[in-house]
């Protein structure tokens, strides 16, 4: 079976972004490897996507996060929607969530490999990250508070790996292994 263009463009967008990821998570990247083989586009064994942001304070102390019903403490993020590459769903789903446009930064932070609810698949994850403005109103969606949590404590998540992999992405910032 053969891809739009409009899918064949998502996926183009997401083998891209992972094989650029600064930090890979999961076997991301061998794990994407073996299932395309099999993969019909977007929504299949690679997808739907799964994209957030890091968004990260000037200083690199404090992040974004946003309170999920069943996920807890997460950073703003959600699906890629059929058609859009993970970097534009990332910044939807953040303007969606926080009210932040933030420039995201050029190379994507980290690729994963997780389910986001239990009961669903496992799927391609991409994390960007973009420095915001603390003193900037976060305007929230419904039912899902966001705030500024600093980086040196811990957050209730299902994801609680994700505050070692920000500190882990924030200490390359730091050292100039990673580029803003």
């Amino acid at each position: 079976m053969s891809q739009s263009p409009f899918e064949q463009r998502s996926l183009d967008a997401a083998v891209a972004d992972a094989e650029a990821a600064v930090l890979e998570f999961d076997g991301a990247r061998a794990w994407l490897r073996a299932v395309l083989g099999g993969s019909v586009g977007p929504v299949g064994p690679v997808g739907p996507f799964g994209a957030e942001v890091w968004v990260l304070d000037p200083a690199l102390e404090w992040v974004v996060l946003v309170k999920h019903a069943v996920r807890g403490m997460v950073p703003p993020g959600g699906g890629v929607e059929p058609g859009e590459c993970p970097r534009e769903g990332a910044a939807r789903e953040l303007a969606e969530e926080a009210g932040l446009r933030p420039r995201l930064l050029e190379r994507p932070a980290a690729v994963a490999v997780r389910s986001f609810l239990p009961g669903l698949p496992v799927t391609l994850s991409l994390s960007y990250a973009a420095i915001g403005d603390p003193e900037q109103p976060l305007i929230a969606e419904v039912g899902q508070p966001v705030t500024w949590i600093p980086l040196d404590q811990g957050w209730d998540s299902c994801f609680p790996e994700d505050v070692l992999r920000i500190r882990e992405y924030v200490k390359l910032l730091r050292s100039g292994s990673a580029v803003w």
